[in-house]
Order: C-alpha cells, then structure tokens, then sequence
C-alpha cells in the first residue's frame, strides 16, 4: 500500500535514492540540487543505508568517482544542477562511451552568466547529445517515479547507458506536494540488485576501460552507443509498464492533455506543463480546443509519438526553456519541427522561448501563446522568426 507524505521533489529524490541503496553516492553541492546528497549523507549516517559516500572537491570529480565506481562494479550515483553539470562535460560523455548505467538526478537551474539560481533548462539540454538518457518530471511525484524507473532502465543489459533524470528548480525541487512513496521492500524489490556481467574487479574475467579509439575503432564504439540508446526505447516500455502494475502509475514517453479534439496545441516540457493544463482547462471552457503534449522522454527522442499526437492539430507552438543561438530557437522547436516533417505532418508550427532564468510562466502566458497560435490560423502566416513570451520590453 502506497504511503502518502508531504515532499519536496528534493526529498522524494533523496526518499527514492534511499530505498534503492545504491553502491556509492559521489556528491558535490551546488544549488538547487545540495538537498538531494544532504539528505542521502544523513540517511547514511543515521544507519539506514549502507551507500558509500564520496566527498569530492568539483562536480567534475563526483562524476569521475561514479565512472570508477561504476566500472568497478557498484551502483553509482551523484545530484548536481547548472554549472555542475558543465563542469562534468567532459566526464558526461566519456560515462556514457563506457557504457556505466550511472544514474543523475539533475535539478535545472539556468548556466551562468549572468549568474542565476533559478529554473531554465539550458543546463540539461546542454548535455541533451552527451549520449545520457534523459527523463523530466513535471512535479515531485514523477520527480520520486521517474528516478525509480531509471535504474532500472539504464542497468537493462540491451541498454547500458547513464540517465539524467531533471526536475525543475526550486518549482519542483523545493516545493512541497502530497505525493504518494512506495514501501522500501517493493521498490527495491522492483529495482533489484545491479549484477555488471564485466566489470574492472571482477576476479577472473580480466579487461581494460577507457582505451584510445583510432579511427579504425572509434565510429563502431559511437555506433555502439546509438544501438544501446535504441533499445532504450523498449526497455523505458518494458519498465513503465512494471511500474504501473506495482503503483498505479502510468507513464509513457509523453502525455496528451485534451488532445483528442484539439486543434491548437502546445509541446512543453518539466514543471509548466502543470500552468499550461490550468490555462487550457480555462480556454476550453471559453469554447477554444486546445490541448497539450508534455515529454517526458527527451532522450531517446519520441518523434513518432509526438507526430501521432500532433497529427490532428492546425496549429502547435513548441515551447523552449532555453536559447538555442541557432537565430532559429531552442533545441525542442528544431527537433520537434524536425519530427513533424519527416513523418509528412504539415502542420504550422511557431516556436517560443519562455521563462529563461525563472521568468515566471503563468496562465496568462500560456495563454498568450495560445493567442498567438489563434491568430496565425486566421491570417494563415506563420512568424518566420521564433518569439519570446514574457519579455520585458
């Protein structure tokens, strides 16, 4: 029987983390994320985990303690937000080569600079072709699920690739929800205990990691990668359909909110698809069809599932938490854009850039994206360039 608690996505993250047990918990504290291995080092101290903790000087070296670790053998873990996280760049991809199932709980929060605490996604979709599996939560209890899931997804042995698994700043990470935690036995009965088939210390298998790739290697090693990241689809699947029989809970790469009918919709992503049902819950009851598709999955890319859920709309606006500086928008309006058209939808689309550096995004600017979708199926034109919503000017 779930067990209803008062949280914030923080301390479901760590709640989560504590039930899975992992191996080793590398950490360095940067905010919004510093609850996340706070809470986990009391855990253990308290007696009620046994996860080696690692103190480290940088982000950079928390990610590097989880690569050794990890290709050792243990479970790893770290947290981290932001300029953390690129301060792990280098270490990002080299995990994911490597094929280590680490698993990440980024908390987003915009790089600087300007310095800035608060919640965009240009950390996270920094790092979006680092090879890494990345979730989103749009509240604290896909923050909890989410991260149960991942284990279990990156460990598959088709798969074998590190998940980031992000909530928004201070939104998600610091605001207090009811949310619904599972009993410790059955999460870690779900999740189980992480077996490595090859790994550094094993005692009679021998190998190496991390050798130099010449150019007669390199490309089948990337390739390699993108296999394991293709599987990934049917394991995020195999998995959420686990998930659900054990909670209730049932997740898939996206959601459609009212989209059956609708003929404007918009794609977002994280913690604002929580305003953008409030704004469209009003509009429909003002006799306007919208509707929306949140991802979830970013990485594997869910193109087909969201040209699917697109194919009946007029007009979609694509809605990017961070700045591309393509002149073209953010990376979600080109991929989603790309989706739309490699499976032959013509649909016109406008792309939106919102709430960079925690702009507030309220119902009035979903709505206002909403207006602008309205106004471009009555004129037919579509903008030729991509527009800031919630822009002092």
């Amino acid at each position: 029987m779930s067990i209803k608690e008062r949280l914030s996505g923080n301390e479901a993250v760590a709640i989560a983390i504590k039930q899975i047990n992992p191996d080793v918990m590398a950490a360095f504290p940067i905010t919004p994320s510093t609850e996340i291995p706070q809470h986990v080092s009391t855990f253990i101290a308290n007696g009620e985990i046994d996860t080696e903790f690692i103190p480290v000087e940088s982000e950079h070296s928390s990610m590097s303690a989880c690569i050794g670790s990890q290709a050792a053998g243990a479970r790893s873990m770290t947290a981290t937000s932001s300029c953390g996280l690129a301060l792990m760049f280098e270490m990002l991809y080299i995990a994911a080569s490597l094929r280590l199932p680490i698993t990440m709980p980024v908390v987003n929060r915009a790089l600087s600079g300007p310095i800035n605490i608060n919640a965009d996604h240009s950390d996270s979709m920094g790092a979006r072709d680092a090879g890494w599996i990345q979730m989103y939560a749009e509240n604290a209890q896909e923050a909890y699920d989410n991260l149960i899931q991942a284990v279990r997804i990156g460990e598959h042995k088709d798969v074998l690739l590190p998940v980031m698994t992000c909530q928004d700043g201070f939104i998600t990470s610091h605001a207090v929800e009811n949310i619904e935690i599972l009993e410790d036995e059955k999460v870690k009965d779900f999740v189980g205990e992480y077996k490595a088939e090859k790994f550094l210390l094993h005692k009679t298998d021998n190998m190496s990691m991390g050798p130099y790739d010449t150019s007669a290697y390199y490309m089948e090693h990337k390739y390699q990668q993108a296999v394991g990241m293709e599987n990934a689809r049917k394991a995020i699947e195999d998995v959420a359909a686990d998930f659900a029989a054990m909670s209730g809970r049932k997740y898939d790469y996206i959601e459609k909110y009212k989209m059956d009918d609708a003929d404007f919709a918009i794609v977002i992503i994280g913690s604002s698809a929580g305003t953008a049902k409030d704004a469209i819950d009003e509009l429909r009851h003002e006799g306007v069809k919208a509707g929306l598709v949140k991802i979830r999955v970013y990485r594997p890319f869910p193109e087909q599932e969201i040209a699917d859920a697109l194919s009946g709309v007029k007009v979609v606006g694509i809605m990017d938490k961070s700045e591309g500086y393509s002149n073209n928008g953010g990376p979600m309006g080109a991929e989603v854009k790309a989706a739309l058209y490699g499976n032959g939808r013509n649909i016109k689309a406008v792309k939106f850039v919102y709430g960079l550096g925690g702009r507030d995004v309220k119902i009035e600017s979903i709505r206002e994206v909403f207006d602008n979708l309205i106004e471009v199926e009555k004129t037919g034109n579509v903008p030729a360039h991509y527009q800031y919503i919630g822009l002092r000017r």
